[in-house]
């Protein structure tokens, strides 16, 4: 398969080394090359099985925007736009594109997303908290990994008001923390990406997943499928 990365940042040069690994030939193109999303044309993008994107938030809306007009199929792991999600999933399924979005492309985040489920209706009377902590670059805070483990926490159990410390700190990959505390004792569930790589191998399989698909997941919904 032709996979087209967008980025070409930290973890969008191991995104495409992952790729070429795989047996996939694979096209980069960065934002210096790209910006508002002019080199995302109708022949341009026709060439290509999947689109996977790890630019900015910023660059990512436009990004998603002509891909998504097109028909594309596109794998997005960067994170902080979300307030556009709706609009991008109606555009999506409007053209018929294939359109799959994550906050963290980790099966083992996908595990931990699991556990913290079973975990709040566990213990409800706990105390929980999500620490998370990245490398000083990352510019959304919380991360979007911190949200989705919050948002597990409290979906499973709604009396639950979780609160997030995000961290910045020199290069790294990811930290997360779930702390469940009560008077008598304290359980931690955490979470380390020791290199990018965890996010770069997901998102490729997500990529080889959704060639030839229409319509809209989230990773977690498809991330069973792929383990």
């Amino acid at each position: 398969m032709l996979f087209l990365v967008l980025g070409r940042g930290k973890t969008g040069r191991v995104v495409a080394d992952v790729a070429a690994e795989h047996g996939h030939s694979v096209r980069v193109v960065g934002e210096e090359e790209n910006r508002n999303a002019t080199a995302l044309t109708a022949p341009f993008l026709a060439g290509f099985d999947a689109v996977i994107d790890f630019t900015t938030p910023e660059a990512a809306v436009s990004n998603m925007r002509a891909c998504l007009a097109n028909g594309a199929r596109m794998v997005v792991g960067t994170t902080g736009w979300y307030q556009h999600l709706d609009d991008m999933r109606s555009l999506a399924a409007r053209k018929n594109a294939g359109f799959l979005y994550g906050t963290n492309f980790s099966l083992g985040v996908q595990a931990v997303l699991r556990l913290a489920r079973e975990l709040a209706m566990a213990l409800p009377h706990y105390h929980f908290t999500i620490t998370e902590t990245h490398h000083v670059q990352k510019k959304d805070a919380p991360s979007g990994t911190a949200l989705s483990l919050q948002q597990a926490l409290q979906s499973a159990n709604p009396s639950l008001q979780v609160e997030i410390t995000s961290k910045r700190e020199g290069d790294v990959s990811g930290i997360h923390v779930i702390e469940a505390r009560s008077n008598e004792e304290v359980i931690k569930i955490e979470h380390e990406a020791f290199s990018r790589r965890a996010f770069a191998e997901g998102a490729v399989r997500a990529a080889e997943w959704i060639v030839g698909k229409t319509g809209v997941w989230n990773f977690s919904e498809i991330a069973d499928q792929l383990s």
